[in-house]
């Protein structure tokens, strides 16, 4: 397991604006990494940029959607320019939607997948050959324990969360002899505006109010993560035993999660 510092690395974080995105930039700012901040709110990712920059660590702003091929040709441009290379690219744009899957139409699911799923793949293609020319180079993709479980009402979301997961091992796997590591995050509910920010809300979700994790907790433990090299972390107990449950007793989860959808429908 190698170990890495972060302090004068050059990153891009997506969906930097918000949620766990805005707490890894200024993770990464107190650690001294240099950060393109990549995210489509303008107004609250100047406020972020001032944050990072309090840090005493260059951050750089970019507006755009990481759906669209330009914006995302702009952070590899970007980078190349300001900084001569990529060492660390952080994925974290991410969308959600609640709702039964009978009753979800096919704009959302795609939708959902073009964010979660193909942006990521679209992006980590092209940051490659930066990368594999990067200094202790890593790709953290933020995935979610929902992309080892599924729950009710949420399908979309934990499809390409489980896309994400599949796709994170194979790349992981083809990158490791061209020295890329690859880190997997998989939070559980996690307090972050993701919530009001659904493409589409068909249904109340029967946890909602839980009290997650603060997403400065989960920023924490990925920068740790980062550092020491790791393959995948999943930063949240209730999230990690529910994975247990998954794995040692799937019948009672899946009776479980049953009696959740009821109290949904």
């Amino acid at each position: 397991m190698s170990r890495r510092k972060l302090h004068g690395l050059r990153a891009i974080v997506t969906g930097a604006s918000g949620g766990i995105g805005q707490a890894l930039a200024v993770e990464l700012a107190r650690q001294g990494t240099r950060c393109l901040l990549f995210a489509r709110r303008a107004d609250e990712l100047a406020q972020v940029i001032e944050q990072t920059r309090a840090a005493g660590t260059e951050a750089i702003p970019l507006v755009g959607d990481v759906v669209d091929r330009a914006s995302r040709a702009a952070a590899i441009d970007k980078a190349r320019q300001e900084w001569g290379g990529l060492d660390l690219l952080v994925n974290n744009a991410g969308i959600s939607a609640s709702g039964d899957i009978e009753g979800e139409s096919p704009e959302v699911l795609r939708q959902i997948f073009e964010v979660n799923f193909f942006a990521v793949a679209q992006l980590t293609r092209e940051a490659i050959p930066l990368l594999a020319e990067g200094k202790t180079p890593m790709i953290v993709n933020i995935g979610s324990i929902l992309g080892h479980r599924g729950i009710p009402f949420t399908g979309a979301y934990c499809a390409s969360k489980f896309a994400l997961t599949g796709w994170t091992q194979s790349l992981r796997a083809e990158l490791a002899p061209r020295g890329v590591e690859v880190l997997l995050v998989s939070p559980g509910t996690t307090n972050t505006p993701l919530a009001d920010h659904l493409v589409d809300q068909r249904v109340q979700l029967p946890w909602a109010g839980m009290k997650g994790v603060p997403a400065e907790g989960v920023a924490r433990a990925t920068v740790a993560a980062m550092k020491q090299g790791k393959h995948e972390i999943v930063p949240n107990w209730r999230g990690w035993w529910m994975l247990v449950a998954h794995r040692l007793l799937p019948s009672f989860v899946d009776r479980a999660m049953a009696n959740l959808a009821k109290k949904g429908a």
